[in-house]
């Protein structure tokens, strides 16, 4: 698995709660695009429309070299994304619940040389959460500084 782009804002704002892979449709400069590592997905969501799941607001720079027409010049377009039946009739199901989110946390190359997205199903994190989340990773590193050096000498 060669690992193309992270979502590490994802984490902070979401309460991640299940995670699935899914493939993506993409065209051939898109995926030279990705080759060169010139991708983000901060801000970046799924959505569902006419019973299929969208990447929105993923920001794939239009290759150099590629000859590019009208709507593919569109860096944050709206792209497909492949899943089995089940899983879309599951996600679909836990959409409608209020406040759940479909977030892409990482972007790879599997075994094989396709390109899939990894999504998260989570809940948006409010203020509070994410100020106790940035409490408990200030107390653990200095916790580890301490022990760091007590076991120095």
């Amino acid at each position: 698995m060669k690992l193309i782009t992270q979502n590490k804002k994802a984490f902070f704002d979401y309460d991640i709660s299940e995670k699935l892979e899914a493939g993506i449709v993409l065209t051939g400069d898109e995926v030279k695009s990705l080759r060169a590592g010139q991708v983000s997905l901060a801000g970046s969501f799924a959505h569902v429309r006419n019973g299929e799941l969208y990447l929105n607001n993923a920001s794939i720079t239009p290759y150099a070299k590629a000859f590019l027409k009208g709507d593919e010049k569109d860096a944050t377009k709206a792209r497909k994304l492949l899943l089995k039946k089940r899983e879309l009739e599951k996600l679909i199901g836990d959409i409608s619940k209020k406040g759940i989110t479909i977030v892409p946390i990482r972007l790879y190359f599997n075994d094989k040389n396709l390109v899939k997205v990894e999504l998260g199903v989570g809940k948006s994190k409010k203020a509070s959460g994410k100020k106790q989340a940035i409490k408990e990773r200030d107390i653990a590193r200095d916790t580890r500084r301490e022990l760091k050096d007590v076991y120095k000498y």
